[in-house]
């Protein structure tokens, strides 16, 4: 079971990059590479603790989608979702946030996933797929990084609510 950990240091307040990293706007706006679109269940906005989000999205040249569910949360340090339906057999992905006292925050990423597949869904890891999957989430925390450390943090925030 492959396991991807990344950590980015983001100079802002705790709450704002939690805030940021649940946002539904914010985070169609960080893979607009993959045309990632909410159409079902929370569609916009800051998801919360039970709620469901269906992602259509351009992977690997192929349209999928994905269902997720937030299975826990705890502002502002921890929230984790959870693949309900999708490419993969199974998902978790944690968002960790730890401030400091200097107005700092480390946002850490573990996502831990099975390929379907078997032997094959190994093979299609080791090739190519977790580091499809990192590049994606290196992506999507420096797009969160670069809202957070400037203005733009105000525009998403203020329309998720």
């Amino acid at each position: 079971m492959p396991k991807i950990e990344i950590s980015t240091f983001i100079i802002a307040d705790r709450q704002r990059v939690f805030d940021l990293a649940r946002s539904l706007d914010l985070h169609m706006i960080s893979t607009s590479k993959t045309n990632e679109k909410a159409i079902a269940g929370r569609l916009d906005g800051l998801i919360e603790l039970g709620e469901t989000v269906t992602w259509r999205a351009k992977h690997l040249g192929v349209y999928q989608r994905l269902k997720v569910k937030i299975t826990r949360f705890e502002r502002p340090a921890y929230f984790q979702d959870e693949m309900i339906s999708g490419a993969f057999k199974s998902f978790v992905h944690e968002h960790y946030f730890i401030g400091n006292d200097n107005g700092e925050t480390q946002m850490k990423d573990v996502f831990t996933y099975h390929s379907p597949f078997g032997i094959i869904g190994r093979l299609v890891d080791f090739l190519f797929l977790k580091k499809y999957m990192t590049n994606l989430l290196i992506n999507r925390n420096e797009v969160i990084k670069e809202y957070a450390e400037s203005d733009q943090w105000k525009s998403v925030i203020s329309m998720s609510q």
